[in-house]
């Protein structure tokens, strides 16, 4: 595959045979960029392996850290907060959900469709470890905020020994 030029990648262009080959040379699954941004392909259902399964959606997110916490915000617009599955570890994030859409036109009716109806699911790879029992999230506006407090290696604390 030969390197694309740098006003090229810049502007995002890329020709069909680099992008064939880019998929060719990779795997199937997660593939995980330098930041620890998951990024899929594409995604089949578990239970069926075949090329009709529909893919899901990737969703958008923006991960920065303040000095005590790391946080991670998605646009989740149409999605019921409830509906939202987060899973923690101390090293990763995976947030998930469906948006659904509400059938008020016919198919046939519409010029243009962008929007993404349907499961989305993406996973961050963490810089620094968390307390996964202190974090929190809260929905406002559409926008998802997932709070991830670090966890402090340099707290140290007294420890009495108690006699039996």
């Amino acid at each position: 595959m030969k390197k694309t030029s740098f006003l090229s990648r810049l502007m995002g262009q890329t020709d069909a045979e680099q992008y064939d080959d880019f998929l060719d040379s990779h795997e199937e699954g997660v593939i995980f960029t330098d930041d620890g941004v998951e990024r899929r392909p594409a995604v089949r259902s578990a239970e069926s392996d075949d090329a009709s399964a529909e893919p899901g959606g990737e969703l958008a997110v923006d991960v920065y850290q303040t000095p005590d916490a790391i946080v991670v915000k998605a646009f989740i617009a149409g999605v019921q907060p409830a509906t939202v599955d987060i899973s923690l570890t101390r090293e990763m994030v995976t947030i998930s959900g469906t948006r659904t859409e509400e059938k008020e036109v016919d198919e046939d009716n519409y010029f243009h469709r962008e929007l993404y109806w349907g499961s989305f699911s993406r996973t961050i790879l963490l810089p620094e470890e968390i307390d996964v029992d202190m974090a929190e999230a809260t929905e406002k506006h559409g926008i998802l905020m997932v709070r991830l407090p670090k966890i402090n290696k340099k707290r140290q604390t007294k420890l009495k020994v108690r006699a039996r």
